[in-house]
């Protein structure tokens, strides 16, 4: 039985609390087949000894950053490497990445049945008025080129340096059409909404232009699916909205996946209805893992009431994960895999566990717990109640 500590609130008052005892969430014997495509996008692990500036420098725990990864694969998931939940373009930036992706692909050709695609994108090229269209190009081919010598498949991401030097829903088409000309082997591509990034408002409309719930943007994003179908794997859709997704989803040309990246809706749009279903890239799948494993071999076995049973408290547990800012969930990811065991410490690329208040954080630990995703109750006490006392919480 596990000691009572007490939790922040919303309002500032604290109340008593105690984990419940573990849920027992069984691990594939060998890699599952299930009926979805489903990637865990994962984060990384600072290393909180490092002799740098955390604003400004970034230094990774390999160790713990690349078994975290083991964990992920051997819970069936595909690794999305060097995504947004790793802090791409958010602490980590480009050399660090290319560092974590060539591991990352090496110990994927090691490890049976691994699967990892890596983010391509322009995050060398600084954002500006100045920058044009052939930067963002060349930008994008070298990252397009580096991944695939690094032996991972490409997620071409959505590029900051794009979002601010384009003029026209011509330029998107132009720049990806250029793109995607050269890769060896069909790309996911990720689209990823303002919500996460707010340098990405008007994507594949253009700048300044008025695009009134994603119109627009989708139309285009359509048209550039349908001109470069033979090279695109997927779609990953990240705007938090299932209506968006399932519209787009029924323009998908035939054999392009997708990938939802709605963390908001995520349990019904894999289950799916009559009208289809997503296959998944999600960032919730780094913090609920053991859980979604478990329901997605309950619905490739044909038990979609267990499946819904399973995701359905962590459905809640995502939505605070990435309440607005949207762009801070990256927190909560890391707070869970801390509370969890499998890093050391609470400690973030770019200082970012600072990024949630405490009140927040208390909230994700209950949810967790009622997700039955807290797998060692002892340990989260302990880590828990010394996190409170450093806030002043005895």
């Amino acid at each position: 039985m596990t000691s009572t500590i007490r939790l922040v609130r919303a309002d500032g008052t604290t109340e008593p609390f105690r984990f419940r005892e573990a849920t027992a969430w069984p691990a594939p014997t060998t890699p599952p087949r299930w009926n979805r495509v489903a990637f865990a996008a994962a984060h990384v692990v600072a290393d909180p000894r490092a002799a740098i500036d955390p604003w400004l420098g970034a230094a990774l725990d390999w160790d713990a950053t690349l078994d975290y990864r083991r964990h992920l694969w051997s819970l069936g998931f595909g690794v999305a490497e060097a995504m947004d939940t790793a802090q791409r373009g958010m602490g980590l930036d480009w050399p660090t990445s290319l560092e974590l992706i060539r591991r990352s692909a090496a110990l994927a050709r090691a490890t049976p049945g691994a699967v990892v695609f890596a983010g391509a994108g322009t995050d060398q090229l600084a954002p500006g008025p100045s920058t044009t269209i052939d930067q963002v190009i060349r930008a994008y081919e070298e990252q397009c080129a580096a991944v695939e010598a690094a032996g991972a498949r490409i997620i071409l991401m959505a590029s900051r340096a794009l979002a601010a030097c384009a003029r026209s829903a011509d330029d998107y088409l132009a720049v990806y059409g250029r793109v995607l000309a050269q890769v060896r082997e069909p790309v996911i591509i990720h689209w990823l909404g303002e919500m996460f990034d707010p340098a990405l408002a008007g994507y594949w409309a253009g700048r300044g232009i008025a695009d009134a719930d994603h119109a627009r943007a989708s139309q285009v994003c359509a048209a550039m699916l349908d001109a470069n179908a033979a090279k695109i794997d997927g779609i990953k859709v990240s705007l938090l909205d299932d209506r968006k997704e399932v519209a787009l989803r029924g323009r998908l040309p035939p054999g392009v996946r997708m990938y939802t990246g709605d963390d908001f809706n995520f349990a019904s749009l894999i289950g799916g209805d009559a009208s289809g279903h997503s296959d998944a890239l999600l960032g919730i799948f780094d913090a609920i893992a053991p859980a979604a494993s478990s329901a997605l071999t309950a619905l490739t076995d044909g038990d979609r009431a267990r499946f819904d049973a399973i995701l359905a408290p962590t459905v809640p547990l995502s939505r605070h994960i990435f309440a607005a800012p949207t762009r801070f969930y990256k927190t909560g990811i890391v707070f869970l895999a801390w509370l969890n065991g499998h890093q050391s410490h609470f400690t973030m690329v770019g200082g970012q566990q600072s990024a949630r208040s405490l009140a927040h954080l208390c909230g994700l630990a209950q949810l967790a717990d009622a997700a039955g995703l807290i797998r060692d109750p002892a340990l989260a006490t302990r880590r828990m109640a010394a996190f409170l006392s450093v806030q002043g919480i005895e």
